[in-house]
């Protein structure tokens, strides 16, 4: 399960959802939203969510798994959009040592230049 000690604070994200923080939003439907990330690691970054705040993928339940798919439909409609027909990556972050810093669930669509590997 999720160990964020700032769990009790909306995230920056639920801020998002909430109205209260601006977003460059691409893509929004009834279980999910996808907008520009502030800090791109790429020429393309969009960070797709889900509006139900779930903390990492440790906290991900069997009645999520609908909604886990339907992230990375959204996140390969992005992608098409936004014109990544070269190819283009997804990344999860979970928990402080997989770099997560943010603690709602969030699938990463980086492209627009060839990607290195490994990653880390």
């Amino acid at each position: 399960m999720s160990t964020d000690p700032a769990a009790s604070e909306p995230t920056i994200f639920q801020k998002i959802l909430d109205g209260d923080v601006p977003a460059d939003i691409v893509y929004e439907d009834e279980q999910c939203i996808a907008f520009h990330d502030v800090n791109p690691q790429a020429p393309t970054h969009i960070l797709v969510i889900p509006r139900k705040p779930i903390p990492t993928v440790d906290d991900i339940s069997p009645d999520d798994e609908a909604l886990v798919g339907h992230l990375f439909r959204v996140a390969s409609k992005v992608a098409e959009r936004e014109g990544l027909d070269n190819g283009y990556r997804t990344v999860i972050n979970c928990g402080d040592d997989g770099q997560q810093t943010v603690y709602h669930l969030h699938v990463h669509v980086l492209g627009g230049r060839s990607l290195q590997w490994p990653p880390g």
